[in-house]
């Protein structure tokens, strides 16, 4: 089934996608968008009522406020609650539950999109082409795997869901960084009896939020969460758990906060270059396009999977949507003398 041609397809509909879709909009510049999920779709993998690190004027989109009962950091919740209101505002049309899988170079320029809806019969195949292409596609599209024996148990998660889930249970978190000690601290708090096992010395105050990290530091100095500093993972097995150095530790769930990886499936089907050992997309930093033609990135997507602290968030890729919408239009909005691209 063919859809109409459109100017530009947005595949990806987080925070910075939907920001897109309201410019692109204002400038009368015809666009198509779609997500494989809802939108703000990883938003809704974080943990309930988790606080964002930023602060709620960096997050809001498009000049829209977003405005909090208590004036303090947004929650996931509210922020989720601010996306659906922002594409009622807007009335964006998006097509969520519609995945790309797969995307073709037009000989006369432009692309084809091939998209398969949930309520789709198998190879109900729909096909959009536009002019140019953007990836909003995000940085954390699977867990990072720590390969070991047990890893795909039951009881071992890479989510932090509900700490109710762990009330009166023993419970292992893997790793140092913030989703570890924030699931800690929570989970704690919760009633779980909480050991950690990180494979460095200390928390790095660089990738922990700033009110978690003395709450942690004190709950391990006062007993409260049993911290086991270079130790990692050997196996994991049905009530315990072996580390390295050799030790066992009794846990009834694991949680396996290890990071978390981009996909890169749509760069490599488009042929964008990925560089560096985050296999970021190489693209122009005044316009956005990668080194394939009438094809950009934006949002977090410019990331790819960091190998150790996450520097790209949303406050910080506000700026890619002017360096699109102007590119589009056959401008360039030159960079600051001596900016850096985040």
């Amino acid at each position: 089934m063919a859809d109409r041609d459109h100017t530009v397809a947005i595949i990806g509909a987080g925070p910075i996608g939907l920001e897109l879709a309201v410019e692109l909009k204002r400038a009368g510049i015809d666009y198509v968008q779609f997500d494989a999920g809802q939108i703000g779709s990883t938003i809704q993998w974080y943990p309930p009522q988790m606080l964002f690190h930023s602060s709620s004027d960096r997050l809001a989109l498009a000049g829209m406020p977003i405005q909090t009962a208590n004036q303090q950091k947004i929650t996931r919740e509210e922020f989720l609650a601010y996306l659906r209101a922002l594409a009622q505002q807007f009335a964006l049309e998006v097509r969520t539950y519609e995945r790309v899988v797969r995307v073709d170079k037009l000989r006369g320029g432009g692309f084809e999109l091939f998209t398969q809806a949930l309520q789709q019969k198998e190879g109900g195949e729909r096909r959009t082409r536009a002019r140019f292409v953007v990836l909003a596609i995000g940085a954390m599209h699977a867990p990072r795997l720590i390969d070991v024996p047990g890893e795909d148990l039951p009881h071992v998660s890479h989510y932090l869901g509900d700490p109710h889930a762990y009330f009166g249970k023993r419970l292992l978190i893997v790793g140092g960084r913030n989703s570890a000690v924030e699931a800690a601290v929570r989970c704690h708090r919760a009633g779980a009896e909480v050991t950690i096992s990180y494979r460095g010395d200390d928390f790095d105050p660089k990738v922990v939020k700033f009110w978690l990290l003395p709450e942690v530091r004190a709950l391990i100095r006062d007993g409260g969460v049993r911290y086991l500093p270079r130790t990692s993972v050997r196996e994991i097995r049905n009530g315990t758990v072996l580390l390295d150095p050799p030790q066992v530790v009794d846990a009834d769930f694991v949680l396996l906060m290890t990071g978390y990886r981009q996909d890169p499936t749509m760069f490599d089907m488009l042929g964008v270059a990925l560089e560096g050992a985050g296999r970021c997309p190489v693209h122009d930093p005044e316009t956005m396009e990668t080194n394939v033609p009438g094809v950009f990135v934006a949002g977090t997507a410019v990331a790819g999977t960091p190998p150790r602290k996450v520097a790209v968030i949303v406050e910080t890729c506000h700026v890619h949507v002017p360096r699109i919408v102007a590119a589009i239009r056959g401008q360039r909005v030159a960079l600051p003398d001596g900016a850096v691209d985040d």
